[in-house]
């Protein structure tokens, strides 16, 4: 479903040439659910601006539902669904029903199955008591359930989040968790994660992928990463000593 070859991202800054992907070659199969971590700066957004299409590689090549992102950018909408944490794709000002029905009409989706769609994530993400409510007034952890809602009103094949439960509580953590499990369980959906939240990981991810410095550091089962420590370590530990490059593989 995903596919990188020798991916690489280059930026001129000032004189300087920055690489921020290298060398980045990775697979992602129909229904896995994959962690993509790595440190400030690694690469992590570079990689997925590439798999949206925002950004054409400088070097090798990007395959995502077998659609080159950048030049089949629009084609491509159909088939991915975006998440940022940080950022919004509802309007702002209006309820968050009427940012549901603009999306609509963005993707063409067919009325009726809109409304099933709608129907199925309203009741699984309980929007039900704030979907007249305007995006601004809405709280972090409804805002994203909104946004998670969004992305999917089109049935996309893969789903790319990033950071989904930043600045969220526990129990706002809990929900989105529970619905991201279900997701890929029960629909197949294909999902590519970057989180800061290893708790994130820990219970959602069966693969992880770990980027440093632009290239991958590690590619293997959760059950892969923790063996790479000694025991008692905590995931944190293991990921904290990838990042400094004391054991990568």
């Amino acid at each position: 479903m995903i596919e990188l070859d020798r991916a690489g991202r280059s930026f001129k800054v000032q004189r300087s040439l920055v690489h921020a992907v290298r060398d980045l070659s990775f697979t992602v199969s129909p229904g896995e659910f994959v962690g993509y971590l790595g440190p400030n700066g690694a690469g992590k957004s570079t990689t997925i601006k590439m798999l949206c299409g925002i950004l054409t590689p400088t070097s090798g090549t990007v395959r995502v539902a077998g659609l080159d992102p950048s030049r089949k950018r629009t084609t491509l909408a159909r088939r991915i669904g975006v998440v940022f944490g940080q950022r919004t794709t509802l309007w702002w000002d209006l309820p968050l029903a009427d940012s549901f029905e603009l999306i609509r009409h963005l993707y063409k989706v067919d009325r009726a199955a809109f409304r099933s769609r709608l129907a199925e994530l309203a009741d699984t993400l309980d929007l039900g008591a704030f979907i007249r409510t305007p995006v601004r007034q809405l709280s972090l952890g409804q805002r994203m359930r909104g946004d998670l809602a969004a992305a999917l009103l089109h049935a996309p094949d893969v789903l790319v989040l990033d950071e989904p439960t930043i600045g969220l509580d526990v129990v706002s953590k809990a929900g989105i968790r529970d619905f991201l499990k279900r997701l890929n369980a029960e629909r197949g959906t294909t999902v590519l994660l970057t989180t800061h939240d290893l708790g994130d990981i820990e219970r959602l991810c069966r693969r992880v992928m770990l980027i440093d410095h632009g290239s991958l550091a590690f590619d293997g089962t959760l059950g892969d990463l923790m063996a790479t420590a000694p025991d008692q370590s905590s995931i944190e530990d293991v990921v904290a000593r990838l990042y400094t490059g004391s054991g990568a593989t």
